[in-house]
């Protein structure tokens, strides 16, 4: 007998669930003359005992004599029994009993082999192979159908009597122990048959078992050896060894750790068994193949659960309910449902129902968290009692699937049938098998997805979040990752707005797909973002970020294109470097490529030259910038995707450019290239700013003449109640820019609607700062704050190597004086009046 037990019998649940019933001797174990034929369930017994509390019990027969119970009377006194029960917390089926008449009693090792056995047989009635020849098990008692079995009809209830031939062979059941210290193995004979080595000829290395080994199954059983992977909770696997014939066996291994009296893994017990007759046929074979090779294709955990979910409705099991699941913390994060409408799972789902999908808390599903915890396959017949979570998936039979990888549980699948179903040796293989490809496809899934989502939030980080809102035009931008290789590249977009009146667009695209090209997007875009700013004209602005690639000592290149824009006139500037030309789509429909002089691209000559096309819009225009993955792959040449290109824009209704951005970019299928497409509709200002600009002498009474300047503009205008707050704009920001900078000084001011900006320019970049405290005593310091006191917003941009220091006030405009007594107090735009002294305004 197993492990030196001299007798084992087995104790099943009959119908009704109110007795368990003697199934007869363990094969080859002896007979059991004078042991009852059934104990009561809520009797005082051993047996019952174990039963109900789900714990193993060692006593002696001469304590279960004082305790009363019927006990062989061959039996000795110091005989030694073990009573294990059969099954799960959640689904009892019976209880196993061993006897050891030798003296020699269970230890710890030898109880631990018990335990490992009685899982054995829990598996083996789960999957049909009875351990007798004679007994029934009532359909919808808590015990298995069967399959095989002859129903036969009792009263009221359907019982199953096993044909015979169905007993547990315990002799083709083997047994070792693992020291995890020395890695030594100690196996049993029977150990030894099953991996066809001679009982001579090991050596004790675990290396040598392992050696006889299928490749593919090492990583799994690897997982047993090392200590790091190792709890105290049972571990169940399937491994293949290739026989001296050149044919596999399958074995089925069961384990368990003890660990040291320091709570540290110390030892390893493990059973092996034959599970050859349980694996599928060619057919089912052929069914895992095609499911192996679907989920080999997926890419996204998403994936994964739809190819699991359409294998377990139709091609393999015909399930009705369908549910995958991926496990995180304690819930279980739903991404399939088949079918996917509430009403059609348990109330507590639609309660827990957040998004597309619930996610449920596993406390609810104490059955499924029992078959993970065990990382086993359970088989819920039609008509068992299950918690209100679990109850209406699968009223017919429930197969509750954990997905293993890599020595952990990562999700659970769970297969329902609404029609009573029986599940079959080969059926319950073939959900094993689907669990196992699904749980190592879910795991490369979820490595997939943390990637994708590494590289999708590093993209978006280096891009615009959202385009700024622009006066007289709308713009778009799309932008899609390359689906090959890693989901990150090169191409960028940007809108700056330069002044209220000016935009500039740019569109690149860094040379490769790889996260050294999107730092180097990165770079190249906040430099030209940066240099436009500065309000440098678009040719310097290239030419300064082409140095600043050449000197970052980068093998890689980038194309751009640059194109600053005056939404008041239309009047546009294009530079290129070696990037795609730009379209435009005219009001009439028409569409064409700009014709542009281009450059080198960025980062190849650091004195190449970037001349400049300047192309005049009219209102209606849209204007698209582009990369090539957008017009060019390995079926699309370039000249035929710019042709598509321009027949897409002409057949485009420009009034919605988002609607024009996602027809142009199609379906967004697999791409080879990441794309990035720069739309903007130019529609020009209604009412367009009205101007007025003075140059600045370095004169004794140069604020004097900027105050008349001013004060005839504002007349002119029609703005009165305002004049003398803008009068005391004018001259503080003109005295700071006399007092504290040298070179040309430059007054403008623009009215756009009810807003009346004041802007001083000088040739000093260094922005102006205000005092920390100020002395109102002194003469000095105090022109800011009157400046920041009575602006509705004010503040200092650079342009030109100088800067630009501002002030907008709310202003209501009045009736403009006569045109010709305006003119005639007019002074020329454009320099100071040559007459003139003292500190009135006029």
């Amino acid at each position: 007998m197993f492990a030196g037990a001299t007798l084992a019998a087995v104790y099943v649940l009959s119908e009704g669930g109110h007795e368990l019933r003697l199934a007869g001797p363990v094969e080859d174990s002896g007979a059991l003359p004078g042991w009852p034929g059934g104990y009561a369930v809520s009797g005082r017994s051993a047996v019952a005992d174990a039963f109900r509390g789900g714990r193993p019990l060692w006593p002696t027969a001469a304590e279960l004599a004082a305790r009363r119970e019927d006990v062989p009377a061959a039996l000795a006194p110091d005989a030694a029994l073990g009573v294990l029960p059969v099954g799960t917390d959640d689904r009892r089926l019976g209880c196993l009993i061993v006897v050891d008449d030798t003296g020699r009693g269970f230890d710890t090792d030898r109880r631990g082999f018990m335990e490992l056995y009685a899982e054995q047989v829990a598996a083996r009635l789960e999957a049909g192979g009875g351990p007798g020849t004679a007994y029934t098990v009532a359909s919808g008692a808590g015990g298995t159908v069967p399959p095989g079995s002859v129903p036969r009809r009792e009263g009221s209830q359907v019982a199953y009597q096993l044909m015979p031939g169905q007993a547990l062979d315990a002799e083709r059941v083997g047994a070792f122990t693992l020291e995890l210290r020395t890695g030594r193995i100690s196996a049993d004979a029977r150990m030894l048959e099953l991996v066809d080595i001679a009982p001579g000829g090991f050596d004790g290395r675990v290396e040598t078992l392992l050696a006889h080994a299928v490749p593919d199954d090492l990583p799994a059983l690897m997982s047993l050896v090392e200590p790091g992977k190792n709890t105290s909770v049972g571990r169940e696997l399937e491994f293949r060894v290739r026989r001296p014939a050149g044919d596999l066996r399958w074995l089925r291994l069961r384990s368990r750790v003890l660990d040291d009296p320091a709570g540290r893994p110390e030892r390893v017990l493990g059973i092996v068994v034959d599970a050859s007759s349980l694996r599928p046929g060619t057919d089912e074979v052929s069914l895992v193949q095609r499911l192996s090779a679907s989920l080999a294709a997926t890419m996204t955990a998403r994936d994964v659960a739809r190819v699991v979910v359409e294998t377990l409705r139709d091609p393999l099991v015909g399930a009705d309910r369908v549910a995958v699941a991926g496990l995180e913390a304690d819930r279980l994060v739903v991404t399939a449902l088949d079918p996917p409408e509430p009403g059609a799972w348990p109330g507590i789902w639609r309660s827990e129902w957040r998004s597309e999908w619930p996610d449920t808390p596993l406390r609810s599903l104490p059955t499924l968290a029992a078959a993970l915890r065990e990382v086993r396959v359970g088989l819920v017949p039609a008509g068992a009692e299950l918690e209100p979570a679990l109850a209406g998936v699968g009223p017919g039979g429930l197969a509750l699937l954990p997905l293993p990888a890599e020595g952990r549980v990562i999700g659970a699948c769970l297969a329902g049938w609404d029609e009573p179903h029986e599940f079959g040796a080969e059926e319950r293989s073939l959900l094993t098998a689907t669990a196992g490809l699904a749980g190592q496809a879910l795991r490369r899934a979820h490595a997939f997805d943390a990637r994708h989502e590494l590289a999708t939030t590093l993209q978006r980080s280096l891009l615009p979040r959202r385009l700024p809102e622009l006066a007289g035009g709308v713009a778009v931008a799309r932008y899609l990752p390359a689906t090959a290789g890693l989901e990150v590249g090169g191409d960028w977009y940007d809108v700056i707005p330069l002044s209220e009146s000016r935009v500039a667009l740019v569109i690149g695209d860094v040379q490769g797909h790889s996260a050294g090209a999107a730092t180097i997007m990165g770079q190249i875009r906040t430099a030209i973002r940066a240099y436009a700013v500065e309000g440098h004209p678009p040719d310097v602005v290239v030419s300064h970020a082409n140095r600043l690639l050449v000197g970052m000592e980068t093998d890689l290149f980038a194309t751009c294109c640059y194109v600053e824009l005056d939404m008041e006139e239309g009047d546009t500037w294009f530079v290129r470097a070696g990037h795609l030309a730009p379209l435009l789509r005219h009001p009439d429909g028409t569409a064409e490529e700009v014709a542009t002089e281009g450059g080198l691209p960025l980062g190849v000559l650091a004195d190449a030259d970037y001349p400049i096309t300047a192309v005049g819009l009219t209102p209606g225009t849209v204007l698209a910038l582009l990369t090539d993955g957008l017009v060019e792959s390995s079926s699309l040449h370039l000249e035929d995707g710019m042709l598509r290109m321009r027949a897409l824009l002409s057949g485009a209704d420009p009034a919605d450019p988002g609607r024009v951005a996602d027809r142009i970019l199609g379906d967004g299928t697999r791409r080879d290239d990441d794309v990035a497409l720069l739309l903007m509709r130019y529609d020009g200002m209604g009412t367009p700013p009205i101007r007025a600009g003075w140059t600045v002498w370095r004169l004794p009474d140069a604020v004097m003449h900027a105050r008349r300047f001013t004060a005839r503009t504002l007349r002119g205008w029609g703005v009165a109640e305002e004049a003398d707050t803008a009068l005391l704009v004018v001259s503080e920001l003109v005295t700071n820019a006399l007092v504290h900078t040298q070179g040309a000084v430059r007054l403008d001011l623009t009215l756009a609607g009810d807003r009346l900006r004041t802007a001083v320019t000088d040739a000093s970049p260094r922005a102006p700062a205000k005092p920390v405290a100020a002395d109102w005593e002194s003469t000095g310091g105090r022109g800011l704050f009157l400046v920041e006191a009575v602006s509705e917003s004010w503040g200092s941009v650079p342009v030109s190597g100088g800067k630009q220091v501002w002030s907008e006030l709310a202003v209501a405009r009045g009736p403009r004086p006569d045109t010709a007594a305006a003119a005639a107090g007019a002074a020329p735009a454009t320099g100071p009046l040559p007459y003139g002294s003292g500190r009135e305004g006029g």
